[in-house]
């Protein structure tokens, strides 16, 4: 056997915007399109005619161009980028649902791919005949899927709906049930999208010690995620994509550095749109954030130099007892450290009028140079209600001050700590007895 699993070789993939794309045809393909021309029939509507595009290249683009990378057997590979890079169309490519353009993609062994929440999946079906029938679809008999029945179900937590029909499950029993299903069957590839981001965080876990033991037997896995704490945890190996193309490839964490550094630092006022909360009550909406002491106007402060922010909110009814806080994070989503306007006081939160408002604050800053992540937000009682919270601004810390002096040394870790130290005193062995020596 070979001990290359995946092969990718000048792997091209153009889309025609407007236009059905070519892939390998199924039965529910058939059946929609049936279903499709007798319902326009039974109320009429003709069907529009595609006017001729004398010019298709101008409504094109290019999701994948030119790709070529191998993935060794037993290797975990991380797939990074923004959205649109391209990473889920060459997981197409790999799993067959969709078909290159140009060149060529090789998978040496069985694969199982988990692309989308309960793809494969018979919504009408109970969970247990679903796993019968994936088992199937990939090629295992009766008795094999039986052997391992007992421990999927343990594994994706829904013994007690395993006889309901999975329309009725939730997002996130869906996918326990269809990742527990594919890291089951015995794959010899197993390919993952985005889909464990769905999931809890002690599930996301127990996935990682899974994929971690599929790789260890000498399987193969390639995993698409934005959630960089779990590749750089899983994969030995990850492959960055830039608007269909790989950017570079190397060393997790090299790589991660490389992504999470690129174009993340803006103009010094940044204005909120809806898809940057990551919890919303419709009570308060942030507008923007400006960082007030910016350098050269971007989102960056000098080194050692206190992070003044400014708010500006909006709020649609008159709410009490409100608690706004503020930190800085890692890259990855770690904390550095959260501080909220009523640390220090046992007076509780502020109260608010239907209005707009404008909220200023500081935090310190003993940071060593990077890249960081401000994180905002606000809560009533205690975090049972949480009114916002937002991750999706960039802060640089310039590694020099205004007067352009530098650090002498960077210390290891995250911040720049401070210490006093006192010169060294001569003194007798007798006085290790003493007190103060």
């Amino acid at each position: 056997m070979s001990d290359i699993a995946i092969r990718v070789k000048n792997l091209s993939k153009l889309y025609y915007i407007g236009e059905r794309q070519q892939h390998h045809r199924m039965l529910r393909d058939t059946i929609a399109e049936f279903v499709k021309r007798i319902y326009k029939k039974i109320i009429g509507i003709e069907p529009k005619k595609q006017p001729f595009n004398n010019n298709r290249q101008s409504s094109s683009f290019w999701a994948l161009k030119d790709i070529s990378f191998e993935v060794a057997r037993g290797e975990i590979v991380g797939i990074i980028g923004r959205n649109g890079a391209g990473k889920s169309t060459l997981l197409k490519i790999l799993s067959k649902i969709t078909q290159p353009t140009e060149g060529y993609a090789e998978i040496n062994g069985r694969a199982s791919s988990l692309l989308e929440i309960g793809i494969g999946f018979h919504p009408e079906l109970t969970g247990r005949e679903n796993i019968f029938l994936n088992g199937a679809i990939l090629g295992m008999k009766k008795n094999e899927i039986k052997a391992r029945f007992d421990e999927i179900v343990d594994f994706s937590e829904v013994e007690k709906f395993i006889d309901t029909p999975i329309k009725y499950y939730s997002s996130g029993m869906y996918v326990r049930l269809a990742f527990a299903v594919v890291a089951h069957l015995e794959p010899e590839i197993l390919l993952v999208d985005e889909v464990l981001a769905v999931g809890d965080i002690e599930f996301q876990k127990k996935c990682i010690g899974k994929m971690e033991k599929v790789a260890h037997e000498g399987n193969t896995v390639l995993i698409v995620s934005h959630n960089m704490s779990s590749i750089r945890a899983l994969c030995t190996r990850a492959l960055l994509f830039d608007n269909g193309c790989i950017k570079t490839t190397g060393q997790t964490d090299d790589v991660i550095n490389v992504y999470l550094s690129t174009n993340t630092i803006g103009s010094a006022e940044r204005v909120i749109s809806d898809s940057d909360y990551l919890s919303k009550e419709n009570k308060i909406s942030i507008k923007r954030i400006s960082l007030l002491n910016n350098a050269m106007d971007t989102f960056s402060v000098y080194w050692r130099e206190p992070i003044k922010i400014a708010m500006e909110m909006e709020v649609f009814e008159d709410i009490d007892n409100v608690t706004f806080g503020a930190g800085l994070k890692m890259l990855d989503g770690s904390w550095i450290y959260c501080t909220h306007h009523n640390d220090y006081s046992t007076s509780p939160g502020w109260s608010l009028k239907t209005g707009f408002y404008i909220i200023k604050f500081t935090l310190q800053n003993e940071l060593k140079p990077g890249v960081y992540k401000l994180a905002v937000g606000a809560h009533q009682e205690h975090y049972m209600n949480n009114l916002f919270h937002i991750e999706s601004v960039y802060i640089e810390i310039l590694g020099h001050t205004k007067d352009g002096v530098t650090p002498l040394i960077y210390n290891p870790g995250i911040i720049n700590g401070k210490s006093i130290w006192e010169e060294p005193k001569i003194f007798q062995p007798s006085d290790l007895n003493n007190d103060n020596p």
